[in-house]
């Protein structure tokens, strides 16, 4: 196989713990050439010192790429590109990929939600998108310093609807090699809309309420307020042939009762320490957006999405 430039654009929670697994296992072999891209700070001291993960599952926690960027224009030709930002960075970031990728460049966005695959396809229209989920209890310790608790990382991903029949067998073989959890599908629809419909209902409920997942799940008033933004993301999900399980709304409040009972939520967090950007308009935004779309009625995230803008004037 010829060398394949691989890049990971962003090295927080996901691109950081993700990154450092396929570098690391990269480092032994030499099989491609890895660069990461960050910003700042994070760029200086990985560029100086390495990636460090702090995990269970590496006693060796430092891993250096064959290069750093600080820029995506830094970037020349990419093979395979993981996109490991914040979705409210992923436009900007997908404006600037479109300037530096071939026509053969196969993208992964490292992000739960959606639209992601929609929002990249926008920008990016004929290059291999694979659309994938993720389930990783990681965050940034400190600039350029990883911390992975709990299970091991999962990605789930699947063909690009629209590229069914390319052959992306040495990108599985990458993920394969670098002992990645992972499913890999003829279609992970299914999974992402399964997990938009949890991390949007309780994302939303938490913001407005500053509560606890297990305050959703325990206080009536909240947890029928997560049921009515699960009926309308499933009724969206039918329209678009995407059919969750009919008892997906019991499955998504049994699944949350597995998290300790105070857990916050991202959107919550952002959002009540006055942090500029947040995942908003990753949840209610789309919904609502996609309500329109296909004419199904959202009238009760869009009344959550207007009360919190209003409690934290946004």
């Amino acid at each position: 196989m010829n060398k394949k430039q691989i890049v990971i654009i962003g090295l927080g929670g996901v691109g950081g713990y993700f990154g450092f697994k396929i570098n690391q296992a990269n480092e032994k072999i030499k099989q491609h050439s890895i660069s990461f891209v960050a910003r700042c700070q994070t760029y200086d001291i990985v560029k100086a010192n390495g990636l460090t993960l702090l995990s269970p599952e590496h006693s060796i926690s430092i891993t250096k790429p064959d290069a750093m960027h600080q820029t995506v224009f830094n970037i020349s030709k990419p093979d395979l590109v993981f996109i490991c930002v914040k979705e409210y960075d992923l436009t900007n970031i997908c404006e600037q990929l479109s300037e530096v990728i071939t026509k053969n460049t196969i993208l992964i966005p490292m992000m739960n939600g959606a639209d992601i695959y929609d929002r990249i396809r926008e920008i990016i229209p004929y290059n291999i998108i694979l659309p994938s989920c993720l389930y990783v209890a990681s965050h940034i310790k400190e600039k350029g310093i990883i911390e992975h608790k709990g299970k091991s990382g999962k990605l789930i991903l699947g063909k690009d609807p629209e590229h069914i029949s390319e052959d992306i067998g040495w990108v599985i073989k990458l993920i394969e090699n670098s002992k990645i959890d992972f499913e890999f599908k003829d279609n992970s629809l299914l999974d992402i809309w399964t997990k938009f419909i949890f991390i949007a209902s309780f994302g939303l409920i938490t913001a407005k309420y500053n509560s606890s997942i297990g305050a959703v799940c325990s206080i009536q008033l909240q947890k029928e307020a997560a049921t009515k933004i699960m009926d309308e993301i499933k009724s969206i999900a039918d329209r678009k042939g995407i059919y969750l399980l009919d008892n997906i709304i019991q499955k998504t409040f049994e699944k949350a009762a597995t998290f300790p009972p105070k857990t916050p939520t991202s959107l919550q967090l952002d959002l009540n320490s006055g942090k500029g950007n947040n995942e908003l308009e990753l949840f209610a935004g789309t919904i609502i957006k996609y309500g329109k779309e296909l004419n199904v009625k959202t009238p009760f995230t869009e009344s959550i999405y207007q009360e919190i803008k209003a409690i934290h004037d946004i």
